[in-house]
């Protein structure tokens, strides 16, 4: 599948609780997913992060947050320069895994977080995670390291820093 998808992102909002919760559960995603308590109210309003819900052709089916990479002392990612973001994320239904979906969101939205001013867009899939990891490199991102240890468990750090092109029209 290519890359070549339209995606819209919307902010969450406690009415996407539920499905959030639901997503959640399923093995593939608890499986890399770390928080225990997944989701609620508060969560949403933390303004430490922002939360996204990813749509294609009207669907939703993913869930994606960005953060300011500066804004925990000890991140794994604050050698990135000031404004640089870090993203995390998932797809939610079975039937839209393994389609290119992964690499078409985390292009679109790092695409638009450079387009944005952040110099650079940081993340961090288990190193285990094959498929998260091939999803982020088919979509720019290169690895900054090797795989670490950090608060959130074990990680690899990769970064993508190349802004896409401008369009005409």
């Amino acid at each position: 599948m290519t890359d070549d998808r339209t995606y819209a992102f919307r902010r969450a909002t406690p009415d996407d609780l539920p499905m959030l919760r639901l997503w959640l559960a399923a093995t593939r995603v608890a499986r890399w997913w770390d928080d225990e308590d997944p989701f609620d109210d508060e969560d949403l309003a933390d303004k430490g992060f922002r939360a996204w819900i990813v749509s294609h052709e009207g669907r939703a089916f993913g869930y994606v947050q960005d953060y300011d990479v500066h804004g925990w002392p000890d991140h794994p990612f604050t050698f990135l320069p000031a404004g640089s973001r870090g993203i995390d994320l998932f797809i939610g239904p079975e039937d839209m895994a393994g389609q290119g979906h992964g690499s078409g969101l985390i292009r679109a939205f790092s695409d638009w977080l450079l387009a944005g001013g952040a110099p650079s867009v940081g993340a961090d899939p288990h190193p285990s995670n094959a498929g998260s990891i091939a999803a982020f490199a088919k979509a720019g991102f290169q690895p900054a390291g090797q795989p670490q240890d950090g608060p959130h468990g074990r990680y690899l750090p990769m970064v993508r820093v190349t802004r896409p092109p401008e369009r005409d029209g």
